[in-house]
């Protein structure tokens, strides 16, 4: 089997396809951060979306997702802006915990894994 990697760094890739599935790195908001839990899960969900499709696949594939947020008490927005995202009858298995993330303008970080 071969392996895949999109956007390659010297010290990660934000996608690899390995067979037909699909990891992506944790996500963090460019544009947003700073800003509300709401708006940055909303960018984070977008640049999401746009990962996949280069590798092939959509949110309609999701397998797995862990979320991190700053703040339990950002849940119930992030899940708002999750909800409207996720595609109805495909959700993922899914954790969310409550982490320091590597920067404080940074809320909230997604990582998923997605089939072909």
């Amino acid at each position: 089997m071969t392996i895949q990697r999109f956007e390659t760094g010297p010290r990660m890739s934000q996608a690899v396809v390995h067979g037909n599935t699909v990891y992506l790195a944790g996500i963090v908001a460019n544009k947003t951060a700073g800003d509300s839990v709401s708006k940055q899960t909303q960018e984070v969900l977008s640049i999401i979306d746009g990962h996949l499709a280069k590798a092939g696949t959509d949110k309609s594939k999701l397998l797995a997702a862990t979320i991190y947020l700053t703040d339990m008490k950002t849940f119930a927005d992030m899940n708002a802006a999750w909800d409207a995202w996720v595609s109805a009858g495909n959700t993922p298995a899914r954790a969310t915990v409550e982490v320091k993330l590597a920067a404080p303008q940074y809320n909230v970080e997604i990582m998923v894994t997605a089939a072909r």
